[in-house]
């Protein structure tokens, strides 16, 4: 019999031609001229429940739902025995600046659930194997909008909006047997983009978060945005930070390519510069380099808007490496294991929430990026859609996380519900 995680990548492979592309470029994209107005377009689809309804899956894939009646989950974490973690919790509450400001609140609001968020994590234990998940614990409770999780020996470490800290994780635990410890405060005065997103590396001595910025594009003033719209390095042991990249306004949730142990971002550009403009994207995040925000967008392509402008920062703005649709709002991204069968071998999930301010909404779905020898190599293709029919919206997807034994989990924060996507047997 194939190996499940083989068997799945068989069935994205067969899949592949069905689904079509997804979007995504890795070519330079062609950018149009930006569109300034008095409004941006805003745009939700109706909530609607999902009733009898499923989100759609390629030929050869199956899709259940292994939990419902979640409190806003964002991220989930596969566990080494196979349980799985899921971080529930709404942050943020940003003071409005302007009327366009409150307008968008309520057109946004009315694109998310009205569900209180948790502020805990829960555990999920398929005990037998059958892929129902019968055991539901609350693992830990009273965190403060948790969002980015990372499992490092015996060392779970958890993003909160304002405070990276660790819980000392035994196997087959249901509930943390102890409160958390601190490794190190984080940004959080303001939090416009209040979620941390948090990846470790391969030998686990350093974490990396991702910390969005303050505002659109530098509106609340620049003093504000100190230690925003980075990603942070921060040493496991001591809790010492530093800056590893700046200017990538919303990174939004890291991964480790396996092969070539890259640290990657997908990252929320810029809003109100028309329904195309700016991409948001996936990219290899580098030491030291700067991706624009927010003086320039995709290379050196000025926003107009920030004044003061900084030449030298315009100038040394590094392109991602792969086209999002603009305003589709990438929130998760999970890397394949080695172990998958070709053509999907290597590559990237990434979930799309989707837009809020464009007239035809996009995103709103789960894609693959391809992947050889460590970097984007083709056209990404639609995994998981249908999370819209006929103006309704039934879920969001955010977090998404690749289980080693052949599934795809998926957080819904609209419908509150995770979702694990498997192949036909």
């Amino acid at each position: 019999m194939m190996a499940p995680a083989r068997l799945l990548g068989a069935a994205l492979a067969l899949a592949a031609s069905a689904v079509g592309t997804a979007g995504a470029q890795t070519a330079q994209p062609e950018l149009p001229p930006p569109q300034r107005g008095l409004l941006p377009s805003m745009r939700i689809a109706e909530p609607a429940l999902w009733g009898e309804r499923r989100p759609t899956v390629p030929p050869g894939w199956k899709i259940q739902a292994i939990a419902t009646d979640m409190k806003v989950p964002r991220q989930s974490l596969v566990l080494p025995n196979g349980d799985i973690l899921v971080a529930e919790g709404k942050g943020g509450g940003a003071p409005v600046l302007k009327p366009k400001d409150y307008i968008a609140g309520i057109i946004k609001a009315r694109g998310n659930t009205a569900v209180k968020g948790g502020n805990q994590l829960t555990l999920l234990r398929d005990a037998d194997g059958d892929g129902t998940y019968e055991g539901r614990w609350v693992y830990a409770k009273d965190l403060n909008a948790p969002y980015g999780l990372a499992l490092v020996g015996n060392q779970l470490y958890v993003a909160n909006q304002d405070e990276l800290v660790r819980f000392e994780y035994v196997a087959g635990q249901t509930q943390a047997g102890a409160a958390p410890v601190s490794v190190t405060k984080l940004p959080s005065a303001v939090n416009h983009h209040w979620t941390k997103s948090l990846a470790a590396d391969a030998d686990g001595r350093y974490l990396y978060v991702g910390i969005g910025s303050n505002s659109n594009i530098g509106e609340r003033g620049m003093a504000v945005e100190e230690n925003r719209a980075v990603v942070w390095q921060i040493d496991a042991r001591t809790g010492a930070t530093r800056t590893f990249a700046t200017g990538l306004r919303n990174p939004t949730a890291l991964a480790f390519e396996p092969t070539s142990r890259q640290l990657w971002a997908v990252v929320n550009e810029r809003d109100e510069l028309g329904p195309d403009l700016v991409p948001d994207y996936l990219t290899s995040v580098r030491e030291g380099a700067f991706y624009g925000w927010p003086y320039a967008y995709w290379g050196p392509n000025v926003d107009r808007r920030v004044q003061p402008q900084d030449e030298q920062k315009v100038q040394a703005t590094v392109r991602p490496d792969v086209a999002l649709p603009s305003h589709s709002a990438p929130l998760g991204l999970s890397f394949v294991p080695g172990g998958f069968a070709a053509p999907f071998a290597e590559g990237a999930f990434v979930g799309l929430h989707g837009s809020w301010n464009r007239d035809e909404p996009v995103g709103y779905k789960v894609i693959f990026v391809p992947f050889a020898n460590g970097r984007p190599s083709g056209p990404a293709v639609d995994v998981v859609t249908g999370f819209q029919s006929e103006g309704k919206t039934m879920g969001r997807p955010v977090g998404v996380t690749v289980d080693p034994k052949g599934a795809l989990i998926v957080a819904d924060d609209l419908s509150n519900t995770l979702w694990r996507v498997t192949p036909a047997r």
